[in-house]
């Protein structure tokens, strides 16, 4: 098959990776793709955002199968416009897309569906948002309704942060995502990811995740696209498993199939383990990142199967094996992220940093000049390892990242510390 994938982070160099590894792949691009990516796949300098210059392209090369990397594309229509065209691709129609698209839909959906999720309302002007956060009181979740690229979420923890987040919302700070607001509950408990292939009317589990959205060590700082992941975390058992597919997942897929727009695609929620159960606090219509680097390297199976019973809605017979040796990835970002950061800042020593047992290094934001790799965006780095524990895992990720000689970068030191700490507490 020939197999084009759209966009150029962290994410896509982990999915390039794990479909150049398919036996069925006779020919891999990525668009605009980035230097790692560069070594699995051609990539072309397509802009994904002029929809008829990808259909032209995939026609050119006879692409068979389009997959769909990042949230924008898809929220844009990409995947009906490819599909008008004939052409097959990964990833929910503009409509399904709005389950990340618009935090309102969802709540709504989850409202319809009796989804466990926290109590909210949704403002369109200022005043009304400022007067139900001072009558609900701290803390509290302000959200801007559209794409903010990662960034479009407040956990204010006093009301004046709460006040602040309304009034940035409505002047503009997100252009037209912060158009309307939705206002949630805070929720108190353990916060992890759960991964889903949906195919419009079935959907089979991926590996769990734990992310780590606060820039610095012990959760502070502002929150980012995410600083590091491991899988499998500890804290979704069995039961937390199933419970996720039973309230949150299938109650999800056959709403929207109800409401006559089918989700196919990954479904990536957002969820609270509190104690009252699990509940619901966003969905994303892509693999995370950095969640999707682990559960790459985690997945035994052959990934473009998958994709194709996704896009064919042929899930019901499909079964997807995993390692199951935990994988753990470190997000190495430009300093000052994710404020204000410097581009074009020089990367030495991935090739030594690559030597490490177990150590895959994903590129998420770099681009290649005069044979040297320099970063090229906020989060530049995904330095992955597998172990046989996760404390292992972390380790030899850790090693790695110690010998890339990168001055401008830093990163989190603590990752995955609450499933290092469950591990000592067994032994």
């Amino acid at each position: 098959m020939n197999i084009l994938l759209l966009g150029s982070g962290g994410r896509e160099h982990a999915l390039a990776w794990k479909i150049a590894a398919s036996p069925l792949v006779a020919k891999l691009w990525c668009a605009p793709g980035n230097a790692g990516i560069a070594r699995e796949a051609e990539c072309v300098a397509l802009n994904v955002a002029d929809h008829a210059a990808v259909i032209e392209f995939c026609k050119r090369n006879a692409v068979d199968l389009v997959v769909v990397g990042p949230e924008t594309p898809l929220a844009a229509g990409i995947v009906d416009d490819l599909a008008a065209a004939g052409i097959k691709a990964f990833g929910p129609r503009k409509q399904a897309a709005q389950l990340e698209g618009s935090k309102g839909f969802t709540k709504d959906l989850c409202s319809e569906f009796n989804i466990p999720t926290g109590a909210y309302r949704r403002f369109d002007n200022a005043n009304d948002a400022l007067a139900y956060v001072r009558a609900q009181g701290a803390p509290i979740v302000v959200k801007a309704d559209g794409l903010a690229a990662g960034k479009g979420v407040v956990v204010a923890m006093t009301l004046a942060e709460a006040e602040a987040a309304i009034a940035m919302m409505f002047e503009g700070a997100f252009g037209s995502a912060g158009a309307e607001v939705v206002i949630e509950e805070y929720l108190e408990g353990r916060e992890i990811s759960f991964f889903a292939l949906c195919d419009g009317d079935t959907a089979i589990p991926l590996a769990s995740a734990q992310d780590h959205k606060r820039v610095f060590d012990h959760d502070e700082g502002p929150n980012t696209g995410g600083m590091g992941a491991y899988s499998p975390t500890p804290f979704v058992t069995p039961e937390v498993h199933d419970q996720i597919m039973a309230r949150i997942i299938l109650p999800t897929v056959a709403g929207m199939k109800s409401r006559g727009i089918p989700f196919k695609g990954v479904l990536y929620a957002g969820v609270m383990l509190t104690a009252q159960g699990p509940k619901l606090f966003e969905y994303n219509v892509r693999f995370g990142d950095p969640e999707c680097q682990v559960l790459m390297l985690r997945m035994m199976s052959d990934i473009v199967p998958a994709l194709l019973a996704a896009c064919d809605g042929q899930l019901k017979n499909f079964d997807l094996r995993w390692y199951p040796e935990p994988a753990l990835t470190v997000v190495m970002a430009a300093r000052g992220y994710p404020g204000d950061y410097a581009k074009g800042t020089r990367i030495d020593g991935l090739d030594e940093a690559a030597k490490v047992e177990g150590v895959e290094i994903f590129h998420a934001g770099t681009v290649a000049k005069d044979g040297a790799v320099l970063a090229n965006g906020g989060r530049v780095l995904n330095v992955c390892a597998m172990g046989k524990t996760v404390t292992e895992a972390r380790d030899r990720a850790y090693q790695a990242v110690d010998r890339i000689k990168w001055p401008d970068g830093f990163c989190r030191r603590d990752i995955a510390w609450q499933a290092v700490e469950a591990e000592k507490a067994k032994a």
